[in-house]
């Protein structure tokens, strides 16, 4: 890692330069919610006064440009003699991702663990991983953020060039041969005594601007006590089935495969699409049968892939804690309240004492 310290100004110029010459995604405001609030996507940008540099959180995250909601895996082409011949692509163009925050940092490098690291890595996902540039940015959470709870308010890894605001310049984390050889052109200086200060600052503010916290210590062990607990129930006859809180989740990764025939029988394809196993037929099987039949058990099975981890992800725990579920699910179902439920039921719990049997 290479620490560097550039003028916001110097700064916007290298940005202006990197993005028109590269095809580019930065934070943009699309929309405002229903409180007059701005809403941020990552859309197309040609130029540094396209992107929000002040910008809170995405409503939807980084996920999209790794694991599209939909994408073509194969194509068949069928002959009169009944030969056939299968067509596959790893392309991805080179691509720019501005102004990362943390946590959704974080999300792409647990998902590089599932789709590189795992016993089967996705060649798919590996072309758009390689073909990526990323360009970090810290930021002041949102009153509902809970990153640093999950230990994923600052990040070491995973990014190009990650920048942290210190008032007049950004203090660098320069992290790849080619973000070094992009800056190259720009003016840039070694931190000073006073910037490192600045710095220590800096992270001390975003730490104790953390207004949601959530006691994680433990927690796999409290869901696997609370197996079956009827807060499973409880919450879950709130769950709309939408699949809303897979969709803006930046480490949801489940999926389904399906096979599509051409009108004219010449042709076939397979398809990925990103699934959820909230919706009601994730679990079913052939012969109809649903091994989840009810709501309480697709969302507690969300949360113990969540927070408790799976196999496939190396018994990790992957929420990142940006609570975009939690904003975007219709029914108002939270992750903060779901656990201090658990908790309060865990914790608050009485057994009666029995004697000790009489010795013979």
């Amino acid at each position: 890692m290479i620490y560097k310290v550039i003028s916001k100004s110097e700064f916007t110029a290298f940005i202006d330069a990197i993005v028109k010459a590269n095809n580019a995604y930065g934070p943009r405001r699309v929309d405002s919610d229903r409180n007059g609030e701005p809403i941020y996507k990552f859309m197309p940008v040609a130029s540094a006064d396209e992107i929000a540099f002040d910008y809170t959180a995405t409503h939807f995250s980084a996920k999209q440009f790794f694991l599209p909601f939909r994408e073509e895996l194969s194509h068949f082409s069928f002959d009169e003699q009944d030969n056939w011949e299968q067509h596959i692509r790893y392309e991805a163009p080179p691509t720019l991702l501005f102004g990362l925050r943390p946590c959704d940092i974080s999300a792409v490098n647990i998902l590089d663990d599932v789709m590189l690291r795992g016993p089967y890595p996705s060649p798919y996902y590996l072309a758009r991983r390689r073909n990526t540039f990323i360009i970090g940015m810290d930021h002041l959470p949102l009153p509902d953020c809970f990153c640093k709870s999950m230990n994923r308010h600052t990040v070491s890894h995973g990014f190009n060039l990650f920048c942290s605001d210190i008032g007049d310049s950004y203090y660098l984390s320069i992290n790849s041969s080619k973000a070094f050889t992009f800056l190259k052109e720009f003016e840039l200086r070694n931190p000073t005594p006073e910037d490192d200060c600045l710095l220590i600052e800096r992270r001390k503010l975003i730490k104790q601007s953390f207004l949601t916290n959530i006691e994680v210590t433990g927690l796999p062990l409290f869901l696997d006590i609370e197996f079956d607990s009827p807060i499973w129930e409880k919450w879950g006859d709130k769950c709309l089935n939408c699949g809303t809180c897979a969709m803006v989740c930046p480490t949801c990764y489940c999926y389904s495969v399906e096979e599509n025939f051409d009108i004219d029988l010449k042709g076939s394809s397979r398809h990925n699409r990103l699934y959820s196993c909230n919706l009601v037929d994730f679990a079913e099987v052939a012969g109809g049968h649903n091994f989840r039949p009810r709501n309480g058990d697709r969302l507690k099975y969300r949360y113990y892939h969540h927070y408790r981890g799976f196999s496939a992800n190396d018994n990790q725990q992957i929420c990142v804690g940006c609570n975009r579920c939690g904003r975007a699910c219709l029914a108002g179902i939270n992750p903060k309240d779901v656990i201090n439920d658990l908790r309060l039921e865990r914790e608050t719990c009485k057994t009666g004492d029995s004697p000790s049997p009489n010795r013979t």
